[in-house]
């Protein structure tokens, strides 16, 4: 562990004092003005600063119990921040209800002070609730500025590896901007002039002086002993060590232990989602969540309607395209239309595939100019798009009318991105794996390198969204979904 990550640690208790007295404060003054109850007004109560201090610094303590018992002090700045947020205002509710319990059911038997106005108590939660989340993520933003900058130091990383090429692990970890990557080890050189090589001996002599804070294993051509030295040492020397995943690895949360007579067995389930109850939820909330973002975003869909009619007349405004969804079957997806019509494929207006001549026109731009490979195709300056296409597509507004696509329910506001029939030809075995559920406006590729992405790599995504999906991973591919439009 880094001085700077204990320092990063240590460092919120105090804030979270401050932050926690700061917001009696706050409810005080806000109570002394209005009890923000609509058309009731409650007669005025308050309370002492030398009290309020006291009793913010009882809750405080609570807090401090509750958060440091279900590690809300961690250290890792690698930490999901929307889980945080969500844990932050779980745990710091159940220490105002020990709390508010505390105060009023032993006022008689421990407090000799004023007591402390119920309403006060209720917005100090609301508004330290919101400052705590906000402390954390200036504490991050600040933790991870000064690692970039290198004016803090990074964690120094050994690679367990004999593959040749492994540009883009090594191209993530660097995105990652906590890790200097400064040797690999394995039986043999691999003669990569980047990075340096350490045999068995030298690794071991670098995890004794603790020259090393984490381990990557990735392949390996050591035998199985050599590898639990590596992984006992680490042990000894608090190191952390960890593995990149394989397709069973990343089912491990699906999994239940059995047993078949005497025999145990794991069994790997096929998704988290296949349950009754959380198909329910999620329809429940695609449902509110899709007729809530029409509203907000129908002014812009009605601006991007006329804008498309003006430049190209001809109909239609809202363009049909053909996707393959759950268990291989065929929808319309709506998209706002970018492309001149008669540059459109047809194949959803009964226009046959040997009769379009605009399929063919794109077999042979896809042919010419696609700068993707897979089953995905990319064409650079396309020239069938019009000129609204590049600011439409730029902000993801030409995906807009996918809300309806929800609300008829096929499609949902997250899960896998759904293709056309040819592309879908083209899959290999284990990518056919992302057509077991239903399809989704946003996903984990669209918020995690997006373009820089090929079909490999959103299949894989896809894959780990399917293994691993629950509420909190659908909010933060929406707020991320956001952020990342907007960023542009």
């Amino acid at each position: 562990m880094k001085k700077y990550e204990i320092i990063f640690w240590i460092i919120k208790v105090p804030l979270d004092f401050l932050t926690i007295i700061l917001s009696f404060f706050i409810a005080k003054k806000i109570r002394l003005v209005t009890d923000l109850i609509p058309n009731v007004q409650l007669p005025i109560k308050t309370i002492d600063d030398k009290s309020l201090i006291l009793y913010a610094t009882v809750a405080w303590l609570f807090y401090i119990f509750i958060f440091a018992s279900h590690k809300l002090y961690s250290t890792k700045i690698t930490n999901s921040k929307i889980k945080e947020a969500i844990d932050i205002i779980r745990y710091w509710a159940y220490s105002f209800i020990f709390f508010s319990v505390l105060v009023y059911l032993t006022k008689w038997f421990i407090w000799k002070i004023t007591e402390i106005p119920r309403l006060i108590i209720i917005f100090s939660f609301f508004i330290s609730s919101f400052l705590v989340i906000l402390e954390r993520i200036l504490l991050n933003k600040i933790e991870y500025f000064l690692l970039e900058k290198n004016i803090l130091p990074k964690k120094n990383l050994l690679l367990i590896n004999n593959k040749k090429n492994i540009s883009d692990i090594v191209k993530d970890i660097k995105n990652a901007k906590i890790y200097d990557i400064f040797w690999y080890t394995n039986k043999k050189s691999i003669k990569d002039k980047k990075i340096k090589f350490y045999d068995f001996k030298k690794t071991l002599k670098l995890l004794k002086n603790k020259k090393i804070d984490e381990i990557l294993y990735i392949d390996s051509d050591f035998d199985k002993e050599e590898l639990y030295e590596i992984w006992d040492y680490s042990r000894i020397f608090w190191i952390r060590y960890r593995y990149i995943t394989n397709s069973f690895d990343i089912t491990k949360l699906n999994t239940e232990l059995w047993l078949i007579n005497k025999i145990p067995v794991l069994e790997i389930k096929n998704t988290p989602i296949n349950s009754i109850w959380a198909k329910f939820f999620k329809r429940i909330f695609d449902i509110f969540g899709s007729i809530i973002w029409i509203i907000i975003f129908s002014p812009i869909m009605i601006i991007t309607a006329i804008l498309i009619k003006l430049e190209d007349p001809k109909w239609p405004i809202i363009y049909k395209n053909r996707r393959i969804w759950q268990n291989w079957k065929i929808f319309n997806l709506y998209k706002f239309r970018y492309l001149k019509w008669e540059y459109c494929i047809k194949d959803s207006y009964w226009v046959k595939p040997k009769n379009d001549k605009a399929l063919e026109f794109e077999k042979k731009l896809i042919s010419e100019k696609s700068i993707r490979k897979g089953p995905l195709y990319k064409i650079e300056n396309d020239p069938r798009k019009t000129k609204i296409w590049s600011f439409i597509e730029k902000y993801s507004i030409d995906e807009l009318p996918q809300f309806f696509n929800t609300l008829i329910w096929n499609m949902s506001l997250v899960w896998p991105r759904p293709h056309q029939p040819r592309e879908v030809k083209k899959y290999e075995l284990y990518q056919k794996r992302v057509l077991t559920i239903k399809p989704w406006i946003t996903w984990m590729a669209q918020v995690n390198w997006r373009e820089k992405n090929d079909f490999k790599k959103e299949v894989e995504l896809d894959i780990f969204y399917i293994e691993n999906r629950t509420f909190i991973l659908d909010l933060k591919i929406l707020l991320k979904t956001f952020t990342t439009i907007l960023k542009r």
